[in-house]
């Protein structure tokens, strides 16, 4: 694999590539699915290095942005690209900014705990999140065929509205976003959030069958499937405490944890 000073580029399988960005204190991944007709990139990052000469490098083909949700460190690099997709209840975010963070907030976090230099040329004083209008949106339930492999939708949200995970029933990848990583805290305690939608969603991943790795948005790159089974188990928890609503602050399990 070629080297990049911002991102780590790391190979799943034959056709699929994660694209990482550990200088940064969020540790975002991107991913890269390589069909015979086109290819998916899910997400952009957080927009520090350009994103596109990786893709470049990786597919001569052309690349569709699938969104797991409009927040900073996903849509970063969305304006390198002409087809990006979103839910339809992120699609107001995408258009018109994103609900719960200040512009200073944004530009705080994008430059704080940075463990590698940041790019010639970014500027995070003057860095302004992705807006504009998608090309299209994606549907829970649908399945995208992009050559000799698909991707099935899953509307999960919590998080945000509009987040969505994405499984290839093929290879049993399971991608989700910003509703399940290890490390830290996934988060549904902003106003814009919801506890409830959360759990449900977390519910609902956890039922999928067939699945044979968990790629979260941040931190370790690939779970092991038995996560799902801890997530089960955390469900059932936070409901018969009745700990599903703001202000009860991280729940720890076996692997990731929570914040209401």
């Amino acid at each position: 694999m070629f080297k990049d000073p911002w991102f780590t580029v790391q190979r799943i399988d034959e056709d699929t590539f994660a694209i990482s960005e550990y200088g940064h204190w969020e540790k975002v991944h991107s991913f890269l699915l390589i069909g015979q007709r086109r290819a998916v990139l899910i997400d952009t990052g957080l927009g520090i290095g350009n994103i596109r000469k990786i893709t470049d490098e990786l597919t001569s083909l052309p690349v569709d942005i699938f969104t797991t949700h409009v927040h900073t460190d996903h849509i970063g690099c969305h304006g390198l690209f002409a087809d990006i997709y979103v839910h339809e209840d992120d699609r107001d975010w995408l258009i018109h900014g994103i609900q719960g963070l200040t512009i200073e907030q944004i530009r705080k976090d994008i430059r704080r705990d940075l463990s590698k230099p940041l790019p010639e040329g970014f500027n995070p004083e003057t860095y302004t999140p992705y807006q504009g209008i998608p090309a299209g949106l994606l549907k829970d339930g649908e399945v995208i065929d992009l050559g000799g492999r698909s991707l099935k939708v899953y509307h999960t949200p919590g998080h945000s509205p509009g987040h969505l995970c994405f499984l290839e029933e093929l290879s049993g990848f399971l991608f989700t976003g910003d509703l399940l990583y290890d490390q830290t805290p996934v988060y549904a305690f902003y106003p814009s959030t919801s506890p409830a939608d959360l759990v449900n969603s977390l519910e609902r991943i956890a039922g999928i069958p067939g699945v044979t790795r968990v790629f979260g948005s941040h931190n370790t790159l690939g779970l092991k499937p038995e996560i799902l089974e801890e997530v089960k188990l955390a469900v059932h928890y936070l409901q018969e405490k009745e700990l599903i609503r703001f202000g009860t602050g991280i729940h720890a399990f076996k692997g990731f944890s929570i914040k209401f």
